[in-house]
């Protein structure tokens, strides 16, 4: 008992998010897809000393100290 009201949200809030059609900007839809100013993304840095951040695990697991 008591889930009358909540379906009847349930159904409400559906039936809105099925029948809702907002207003779609296709220009900017456009240049987005289709934007000449595409930059590859900055890869990182290394800090160029040759060592990586789990070198000493490696080490303490191959048994090499």
């Amino acid at each position: 008992m008591g889930r009358g009201r909540a379906k009847a949200k349930q159904t409400k809030v559906a039936r809105e998010l099925k029948y809702f059609s907002p207003n779609t900007d296709l220009s900017a839809l456009e240049r987005e897809l289709h934007g000449s100013s595409y930059t590859e993304p900055e890869r990182a840095s290394d800090d160029g000393d040759g060592e990586d951040e789990y070198d000493d695990y490696g080490k303490w697991a191959s048994g090499q100290r």
